[in-house]
């Protein structure tokens, strides 16, 4: 919990993820992820530390340019944090459905007797 902790951190900030997802298809310079952002080079910099720390991005040289790309391990990491999430979503959702199953049922049988004894009522 305490990595994917660092991770949601890291996402916290509406700069970091609009970063990310300009990563989304594909690795690219700091200079072409800052193009038509509100911030810096030097900020843009130094989010991608920030990510980089939460394994979010990984970065290589290429010639004399620095390309950043989505690193798997801190996607993986939210998504098995979110995914114990979906278990419990999950077995509450069944459990409410039995529920309401249950009181469907009960009021089948309430209004099927009730049918019968309207039926009675009338033969008499």
């Amino acid at each position: 919990m305490a990595y994917a902790q660092q991770v949601l951190d890291a996402l916290g900030d509406r700069t970091r993820r609009l970063v990310l997802m300009r990563l989304r298809h594909g690795a690219r310079s700091v200079g072409e992820i800052a193009e038509r952002m509100e911030v810096s080079r030097p900020a843009v910099s130094q989010h991608l530390r920030v990510l980089k720390a939460a394994r979010l991005v990984t970065d290589h040289a290429k010639g004399t340019r620095r390309l950043y790309a989505v690193d798997p391990r801190g996607i993986t990491a939210l998504r098995t944090w979110l995914d114990g999430f979906w278990g419990e979503v999950l077995l509450a959702f069944k459990e409410a459905a039995e529920l309401e199953a249950a009181k469907e049922v009960k009021s089948m049988k309430t209004k099927k007797k009730d049918d019968c004894m309207s039926i009675e009522f009338r033969r008499r």
